[in-house]
């Protein structure tokens, strides 16, 4: 036995461990899990071989006759789930996915991040951190069964009109409970919605702490929720209210070598380095590909609109918001770049991957973004934007997958398996979306 697996193993026991959750995710960064019991002398044996699984169930992942597949724990994942009863504790392990031939399955997305990593690793000798902001409301169900924001507050709003400073305390202190670095927590803009942000981190580990981060909060609001006989609940659907702010995932990067920060450059006006400027060229150039990615469901598009401080100008700018890419006033080790338009609707194995392909690209081949804009690109004439050369992302899933399947670079980063699964998944959403017809349409065209 390794002493890593015994270290562990003690570990759950100090712990009481009497069950085990294995989890992963499929191809649209949903949540899957398997529940084992602990039973002392067999985990051995549990972490070396893993557990056989039926993968062809699982969206994405593989045909019902070559069905078989296996999780293995990756160890350093061990989580003890706070919210579940201490009397029969619970832990939580972040799996891989294999193949009964012991090969990295090629549609575990997790896997695909791993292996951008390492190509970054590989060829620069760089790590690549990331930092995300994922936004969420929490809503009520009203008696109609129509969600509704639990609050009319908005950003930065203090009690009685921010009713959320009791539900931010008990997910800050179970998430730090989960080993998160929680920086701030706050109302954000629109009513209901809020904000906890948490530290940096390897984009691997990151992309883990997303879905833990997202599991985690819905889970302990809905317990909440059962203890005073309410219906509230966590969404983090990116648009859930018409005429209000949605929900972003803005995501700020950087790549470090040796524990130096390589988009810091003290020497240059800007303070950041030819390194991020030429990352950035290749997220700008790569954007309308990524889109498909980051904001990866039909939804995401009634976000991506002008006028609610979404991001839709392909652009960056320094400390300018109203640009896709803003590289945030922080210099020295905080030097980072902000790509704002990710929403917590995304994969962040995928979405990670995807950014990082699409960055690696600029640094290959020196992409040059120009000059910063420092302008309200939002006060913009669409004349004026074509003056300068700033393009409009996608506006709807069927223009953003379209503009997946021509980009060769984000699309082999992603792998054939994890492509086409993804594409075929992206075609159906929206024909399933287009034959629909909404409210609007019945109240605006009924009488014509």
């Amino acid at each position: 036995m390794s002493d890593e697996i015994k270290n562990i193993i003690e570990r759950m026991e100090a712990d009481n461990i009497k069950f085990i959750r294995l989890q992963f995710v499929d191809l649209n960064g949903v949540p899957k899990s398997i529940a084992v019991p602990y039973v002392k002398g067999e985990m051995e044996n549990f972490f070396t071989k893993g557990m056989p699984f039926d993968g062809s169930s699982i969206e994405g992942f593989v045909e019902i006759n070559d069905s078989d597949l296996i999780l293995k724990p990756d160890i350093s994942t061990y989580s003890q789930l706070s919210w579940r009863p201490e009397e029969s504790a619970v832990c939580r392990f972040i799996c891989d996915i294999w193949t009964p031939e012991g090969k990295p399955f090629v549609g575990d997305p997790r896997s695909i991040l791993k292996h951008a990593l390492k190509k970054l690793k590989d060829e620069y000798g760089y790590n690549y951190n990331i930092g995300p902001e994922p936004e969420f409301f929490i809503v009520n169900i009203d008696e109609d069964g129509y969600p509704v924001p639990y609050d009319d507050a908005s950003y930065f709003d203090v009690e009685p009109k921010d009713k959320g400073p009791d539900f931010r305390r008990e997910l800050t202190l179970n998430l730090e409970e989960l080993g998160f670095d929680v920086e701030v927590s706050h109302h954000e803009v629109g009513p209901g919605q809020n904000e906890i942000a948490f530290k940096f981190d390897d984009a691997l580990k990151t992309a883990d702490a997303v879905i833990t981060f997202k599991q985690a909060i819905k889970a302990i609001v809905n317990n909440m929720a059962q203890f005073d006989g309410l219906d509230y609940r966590v969404t983090f659907m990116p648009k859930p209210f018409f005429g209000e702010n949605g929900s972003g995932m803005h995501c700020h990067q950087s790549l470090f070598k040796d524990g130096e920060n390589l988009f810091a450059d003290d020497e240059s006006e800007s303070g950041i380095s030819q390194e991020a400027i030429y990352f950035i060229g290749g997220l700008l150039k790569h954007a309308p590909a990524l889109t498909a990615i980051t904001n990866p469901i039909v939804n995401s598009y009634k976000r991506l609109v002008p006028g609610y401080e979404a991001p839709v100008y392909e652009a960056y700018g320094l400390k300018n918001r109203s640009a896709l890419i803003r590289v945030p006033a922080a210099r020295g080790k905080g030097t980072r770049i902000e790509y704002r338009a990710p929403d917590p609707a995304c994969n962040p194995y995928l979405a990670f991957a995807a950014m990082l392909y699409a960055g690696m690209d600029g640094l290959k081949n020196k992409i040059d973004p120009g000059e910063p804009t420092e302008i309200n690109i939002y006060k913009l004439t669409e004349e004026e934007r074509e003056e300068l050369g700033i393009n409009v992302l996608p506006s709807s899933l069927w223009e953003a997958y379209h503009a997946l399947e021509e980009d060769n670079i984000i699309m082999d980063g992603l792998g054939e398996h994890i492509s086409e699964a993804f594409l075929k998944s992206k075609y159906a959403e929206w024909d399933d979306y287009r034959v629909q017809v909404f409210g609007y349409e019945q109240e605006r065209y009924l009488d014509l």
